[in-house]
């Protein structure tokens, strides 16, 4: 497609190459995009040759102002790219530059907002680092205020956090720039020499009645804010500024009443309204906003990326260089091996919108590790325990793993076993409700049924009194609910066993043992806790790799196939006991077992009671 110069100003030697040959490549299909990039790159095809009947034309030297900025002064900092220009990718420099090069009649820029959905680990956070720091110290705005905006602060700092490190890296920055904060603690960057800041805010700014007056408003993770209440309070004091932004970043989501979704349709729309080509499907009709700007990761229908590599580049603009094929290969396979991670895995990594639950486990997967072997076979074995204790009428597991020796390459295997008891006098009402064969079960030994219509801790406490007699006990996993009763028949019995606490959410960890933190300082890591995210993975990983044997129990295979996950925004994800189809207190069990027979600990024969974080 031919383009007109519509400029105002003198051509550079890139600039509109750059962002224009991006669009050609794309819309040739020399370049693998999905349907809305697309249809962004034809947008801004058309806009060159028609955009100068709305008032509109790009400024090449603004948009090469951007390049050398990024390119000039930022410095990346981490991992391979650690002190490397920031060098920036063509699909990068297609949003720098149509965003820094659109501009109005009036010589200011077009676009006030851009919608960015791409795959995790394209680069967004540190994109949105350094278009931050451009528009704190470079685009000649006296008195700007910056600032990073997620659903809680913590997430804010990540994308802050980027920018302080380049700003660290880039020796002309550091010059400028002044931090508020103790080293890793940052929460401010100082532009003195035009009164200007740089900070993260959370959705709860709007409390402190400050009234900020935003110049840019780097908003991260938008799938993940519950309201507009943050982006609303800073775009109302765009009205101070003659050529604000607000930079939207965020992978897929599943919510389709958010805020995201509706961002993202707006962007689609945006994108699609623009194009003459009325025959394409993505097509959606005659919607009209020169405000914002699109560019929004897709599959196309009928893409298959479990299947189809080939597709991976559309969710993914960045693949090869920030994140590589045998990454996306490998949790691929994890999809495909469980099924509780694929929708994770679908919205995160290929831009799929999905709302579907699946179950956690595949036949598959545990069908291999179901054997039958003598538990007597591991007398005096270093054991270790994971405690589910359940509500009054539910099912309490036990679980215990015990470390077998260690594969070729020297990856540790294990057996594990399970023990589950149900009160005896309500069995057969909640059989029926939960459609759970509990009466089999006992009969056959998998699960025991003592009379009452609770729960007695002391039957559990019991059998960890003969785990101790028959092995050598060398942790017991628990979470805090209702532990302090079982304390009480623990301490009766007259128990010495080591208790850590393992928290069965995705949010807390428990606080390390001694011996955790000396193994942690012995190898320069920050001592780590118990923690569901981190125990689920390394039974996942078991499993997979085939280093772990379970005992047939029919309890624990219910639990299994029945789990589903929940997952955060960084890929923890843990068993979500309130959306699964059945009881999964074994399978909690024997995560929490699994976590503790990975961790570094010490066998002091007491009771010792660590609490969450």
């Amino acid at each position: 497609m031919a383009a007109t110069k519509t400029t105002k100003t003198r051509q550079t030697s890139s600039s509109v190459d750059r962002t224009r040959s991006y669009a050609l490549a794309v819309v040739a299909g020399d370049v693998a995009a999905g349907p809305h990039v697309r249809n962004a790159c034809k947008r801004h095809l058309q806009d060159l040759e028609k955009g100068k009947d709305r008032g509109l034309y790009f400024d090449e030297e603004a948009a090469a102002k951007a390049f050398r900025f990024f390119e000039g002064v930022l410095k990346l900092s981490e991992g391979q790219f650690e002190g490397k220009a920031f060098q920036l990718h063509q699909s990068q420099a297609f949003i720098v530059g149509s965003l820094f090069g659109w501009k109005r009649a009036d010589g200011t820029r077009r676009f006030r907002r851009a919608f960015i959905e791409q795959g995790k680990g394209n680069g967004k956070s540190p994109l949105a680092g350094g278009i931050g720091l451009y528009g704190l110290t470079a685009d000649s705005e006296a008195g700007a205020q910056v600032y990073a905006a997620a659903a809680k602060k913590e997430q804010a700092g990540i994308l802050f956090a980027d920018a302080v490190k380049m700003v660290k890296a880039s020796a002309g920055l550091k010059k400028r720039l002044e931090f508020s904060g103790g080293e890793g603690r940052e929460y401010n960057i100082a532009y003195h020499r035009a009164t200007s800041f740089f900070r993260p805010v959370s959705r709860d700014t709007g409390k402190t009645g400050s009234g900020p007056r935003p110049h840019f408003v780097l908003a991260d993770e938008v799938h993940e804010l519950p309201d507009r209440k943050s982006i609303e309070m800073l775009e109302r004091g765009f009205k101070f500024r003659r050529q604000p932004l607000l930079f939207m970043i965020t992978n897929s989501g599943s919510d389709r009443n958010s805020v995201a979704w509706e961002e993202h349709e707006h962007a689609v729309k945006v994108a699609a309204g623009h194009t003459e080509a009325v025959n394409d499907p993505c097509f959606v009709g005659e919607v009209i906003d020169d405000t914002t700007f699109s560019y929004v990761c897709s599959l196309d229908d009928g893409d298959d990326p479990l299947r189809d590599p080939t597709c991976w580049a559309k969710a993914n603009p960045l693949l090869g260089v920030t994140i590589t094929e045998s990454y996306l290969r490998d949790v691929v396979a994890q999809a495909k091996a469980i099924p509780g991670q694929l929708n994770g895995i679908l919205r995160l990594h290929f831009c799929v919108w999905t709302d579907a639950e699946t179950a956690w486990m595949t036949r598959a997967t545990l069908e291999p590790a179901l054997v039958d072997f003598d538990l007597a076979e591991h007398a005096k074995a270093k054991v270790f325990v994971g405690l589910d204790l359940s509500q009054n009428r539910d099912i309490t597991a036990k679980a215990s793993v015990v470390q077998t020796g260690f594969t070729a390459d020297k990856k540790p295997t294990f057996d594990a076993w399970i023990e589950a008891w149900t009160p005896g006098d309500t069995i057969q009402a909640r059989e029926l409700r939960d459609k759970i064969p509990y009466t089999v079960w006992k009969a056959q030994g998998f699960i025991h049924a003592p009379a009452g219509e609770n729960i007695n801790y002391r039957h559990v406490a019991q059998s960890l009194a003969e785990d101790a007699a028959r092995y050598n006990v060398q942790m017991v996993a628990y979470d805090r609910f209702a532990f302090k009763r079982f304390e009480e028949d623990v301490t009766e019995l007259g128990l010495s066993l080591e208790f850590i606490e393992h928290p069965q959410g995705g949010t807390k960890k428990g606080f390390p043992t001694e011996a955790m933190k000396k193994a942690a300082e012995a190898k320069k890591e920050k001592p780590e806790g118990l923690w569901m995210p981190g125990s689920l993975r390394l039974l996942e990983d078991a499993l997979l790799e085939g280093r772990v044997r379970l005992k047939k129990n029919p309890v624990l295979i219910s639990a299994m196939m029945s789990a589903v996950i929940e997952e955060d925004k960084w890929g923890n994800h843990w068993l979500a006991k309130t959306r699964s189809i059945n009881k999964i207190d074994a399978a909690v069990a024997l995560a929490m077992a699994f976590g503790a027979a990975n961790a570094i600990a010490t066998a002091p024969r007491k009771l010792v009671l660590a609490t969450a974080r």
